[in-house]
């Protein structure tokens, strides 16, 4: 039976429909904000950490806050990709958004911190659906050919929502209530959940269905080993500590109990059968590692400019536009090109190497790099960064049967996010490694340099300012220093995705959804 404007479709069926740009447009809009709405969430609390910490009186469990929404979105994530593939992506996007909301509503209303740790977890496992499902629904609504103009916005918006994350959420704490920074998605949630209701119209397809519980839970439970590993390691624990070490070793174990269980599951989470398609292989790898380096710009380019040049959050959100703009331009010209011809292998390849040139050129930066230096960089590794970021997703989908393709779009989703954690957290261990390093080399005591190490971790930038000024000026030095260390160990990473992205192959965008889907190679 039919229901909610979906209609009935065999397995043969590619697009229920052809839409116009117009149709196109209103749910490309409805879809927009809804993935700004889940990627907004991971970055405009951190704003407001301090004041709920206050109000809350739960400053030993405020990092949950953050990592209660990165586990369960990250988790989720394709889980949801594969049962929209067996029970129809408008019903589960659907509920994907209300959890969302249900959950945004409890954070906005949480009297502990226990009750907003909570909160927040259901709402991340809401925005799981969100950040994988809007990709897949543009794969259904789309032909190919057609989609890489459209794809172009969303690596925009997921830029832009890093930027103006901090901006809103200091703005809403300040202006009004830290519970507006949860509040405020419901309006924007309702608005968007309205016109998928109404305006889009996808096919369900009807056949009897095995849930992989087995394959959920290993999956699941692996995923969550690896993240703490990455969120604990060098701050909570040691790397080289007991805790760290055996959940990164759980980690691994249960991910090949999780790939030899898939061998065997009647209708596995991830099929193994996607992995025989090289597209979707070198797509995969590449979304990881793009997730890597990708993430050493987005967070600690801010963070150079808050801590060495003693910007607030929001002023250093202000002066990463210039990455957003290098993006937003090369996103959007990319997609239009492959449009145009049809073929998309050649902007991976360009657009890793001029993103590792961003990167080493921020190899560069001293403590007294012109602000406009650092801007023309950022319009580099911007445009590096908006040549490929939407295009791997539109690769897997032109590559896979139908029947996979929420599967194949949310697992590519799932390692680009699990690469931006492991990229924070071996970003992060980078720089303090190197910044205790240097201030042993620029401070005359190795005991002084190494409590200030410790307490400028613990208490961060408002420690620096607090010492002497011939003090600050030196750790500010060696901070400089150790981002410039910092970022030449990115270039390998960016060199790597490079060498990877020459793997991939061409195979010509597909023009309309009556076109024959292609087989796995």
């Amino acid at each position: 039976m039919s229901t909610d404007g979906e209609t009935k479709a065999g397995a043969a069926s590619d697009i229920s429909k052809e839409y116009t740009h117009g149709e196109i447009m209103v749910v490309m809009t409805a879809l927009m904000l809804v993935m700004l709405l889940a990627a907004l969430d991971q970055t405009i609390v951190a704003t407001a950490l301090p004041r709920i910490a206050t109000d809350l009186h739960g400053l030993n469990k405020l990092s949950w806050v953050a990592t209660a929404y990165l586990l369960t979105s990250a988790i989720s994530t394709p889980i949801y990709g594969k049962i929209s593939d067996l029970f129809g992506r408008k019903k589960i996007f659907q509920s994907a958004i209300i959890i969302f909301l249900v959950g945004s509503m409890l954070c906005g209303i949480s009297q502990s911190m226990n009750q907003l740790v909570a909160a927040r977890a259901l709402q991340g496992i809401g925005a799981g659906g969100l950040m994988s499902l809007v990709l897949a629904i543009v794969g259904d609504i789309i032909p190919p050919r057609q989609r890489g103009k459209y794809m172009g916005y969303f690596g925009g918006v997921f830029v832009v929502s890093s930027v103006a994350g901090p901006l809103l959420g200091g703005f809403l704490t300040d202006s009004l209530s830290w519970r507006w920074i949860f509040f405020v998605n419901v309006p924007l949630g309702i608005l968007a959940l309205s016109a998928v209701a109404s305006r889009l119209h996808l096919p369900v397809y009807k056949k009897h269905h095995y849930i992989d519980y087995i394959g959920a839970a290993l999956l699941s439970v692996s995923s969550v080993c690896l993240l703490l590993a990455t969120v604990w390691g060098g701050t909570t624990y040691a790397w080289a500590s007991s805790q760290i070490i055996g959940l990164l070793s759980a980690g691994g174990l249960l991910a090949i109990a999780f790939a030899l269980w898939e061998r065997r599951a009647p209708e596995p989470i991830i099929p193994p059968i996607l992995f025989r398609n090289s597209i979707f292989t070198v797509s995969v790898i590449l979304s990881l590692l793009s997730g890597i380096a990708m993430f050493a710009a987005i967070l600690y380019i801010p963070e150079y400019q808050q801590i060495v040049r003693g910007y607030s959050p929001t002023q250093s959100g202000l002066m990463t536009m210039p990455l957003v703009i290098g993006l937003m331009i090369t996103s959007i010209a990319s997609g239009r090109l492959i449009t145009k011809y049809g073929r998309y292998r050649a902007f991976p390849i360009i657009g890793t190497l001029v993103l590792t040139f961003g990167l080493w050129l921020f190899s560069h930066i001293t403590l007294t790099t012109s602000e406009w230096t650092i801007g023309a960089w950022m319009v580099v590794v911007g445009a590096g960064l908006g040549c490929f970021m939407q295009v791997m997703t539109l690769a897997v989908q032109n590559a896979v049967e139908r029947e996979h393709l929420g599967t194949a779009t949310s697992t590519a989703t799932f390692f680009r996010s699990l690469g931006s954690s492991f990229g924070g957290a071996i970003f992060g261990a980078i720089l303090t490694s190197r910044l205790a390093h240097h201030l042993s080399q620029v401070l005359p005591s190795q005991v002084a340099s190494s409590s200030l190490s410790k307490s400028i971790q613990a208490g961060g930038t408002a420690t620096i300012h607090n010492l002497p000024p011939t003090v600050t000026a030196k750790v500010l030095q060696a901070f400089a220093l150790s981002f410039h260390d910092m970022f030449l160990f990115v270039i390998p990473i960016a060199l790597l995705t490079f060498v990877v992205s020459l793997f991939l192959k061409e195979v010509p965008l597909r023009g309309s959804g009556a076109d024959k889907q292609p087989v796995l190679e």
